[in-house]
């Protein structure tokens, strides 16, 4: 009959102790809760609201309703590129994405195979990610030049004659994604510990078994590189989708103003979002671009997960 009294007694000294975790638990996590809220919230909230007026960062924001959605799609003339950012960054991702898993995934098993050394390729890739994109850009810029870029030089060489890059409207989609595959460092190490993963006695049992080293890659490697490759995809896709910083850095020298480059081949849809938000004051617009760029995201996002999940499974 003692012992329920006994846990009672028990349960209630050890109530302030379960208060004092969880004040000191909401302590730990307030600076995280406080920038969620303030920096990331609050600025989606406002975001979504504003998408629904007629707002110029100036003047009083006017309630429009879908208007801006409305027009978006639909008033050519109003937003007369709106289509084509959106064309331009789906070709982008199509080819950037393949471009730097690609690059990523050889790089990758590269430095796998490396003994000794492997630390300091592995520093030397990774490098690019880690420079600042003004730098990226002035350096790519540089690179792409059709009178002095090393590219052009290189190519001259083998006889190839020299392009002019960045304004031939053909060449500069393909321009930009070789530069997203150059800096593949983050897939690059994902994809070497996924490779780190991988148990030594399967590839030493598929050798046994009389696999060359392509049929190991083909049914091995790439088999418990599912995973991975599903989440880079993932996120890859993502990222391609909102790329703009480097848009921007290469077609924003000296003097020039920023319009995707020549017949704005190179206008990314975030790249637009931005010339609609500080240069044509249509912050009403950007916003709403902002959340049908965020449903879309969703979109694929929902149907990769649906399809291409199952292939990896």
């Amino acid at each position: 009959m003692s012992t329920p009294v006994v846990a009672g007694r028990r349960r209630r000294r050890s109530a302030p102790g379960r208060r004092r975790d969880h004040v000191i638990a909401w302590l730990l996590i307030a600076p995280a809760l406080v920038y969620f809220v303030v920096f990331l919230l609050y600025p989606a909230l406002s975001a979504l609201y504003y998408s629904f007026t007629d707002w110029n960062l100036r003047a009083s924001a006017n309630w429009v309703g879908f208007q801006n959605y409305v027009d978006l799609f639909t008033d050519e003339v109003k937003y007369p590129h709106f289509w084509k950012s959106v064309q331009v960054t789906l070709q982008y991702t199509l080819i950037a994405v393949p471009l730097t898993l690609g690059t990523a995934l050889i790089q990758a098993l590269l430095i796998n195979a490396i003994k000794r050394g492997s630390n300091l390729f592995r520093l030397l890739l990774f490098l690019p990610v880690v420079t600042a994109e003004a730098a990226v850009g002035a350096i790519w810029r540089w690179l792409y030049d059709p009178r002095y870029g090393l590219i052009n030089s290189v190519l001259e060489v083998f006889g190839i004659p020299g392009q002019n890059w960045l304004n031939t409207p053909e060449l500069v989609i393909p321009a930009l994604a070789f530069i997203s595959a150059w800096q593949c460092g983050i897939s690059m190490i994902i994809f070497l510990a996924g490779l780190k993963g991988i148990p030594g006695s399967i590839i030493e049992a598929a050798t046994i078994d009389g696999a060359n080293a392509f049929q190991r890659f083909r049914k091995v490697v790439m088999p418990m590189l599912r995973p991975t490759t599903f989440y880079l995809l993932v996120t890859g896709v993502i990222a391609a989708l909102q790329v703009f910083g480097l848009v921007y850095v290469i077609f924003s020298g000296a003097g020039r103003s920023v319009t995707g480059g020549p017949e704005q081949s190179g206008l990314a849809y975030v790249l637009h979002l931005y010339l609609f938000a500080f240069r044509y004051d249509a912050m009403g617009a950007a916003c709403a671009m902002s959340f049908i760029l965020l449903v879309f995201i969703m979109i694929i996002t929902a149907l990769q997960f649906k399809f291409v999940k199952q292939e990896a499974a």
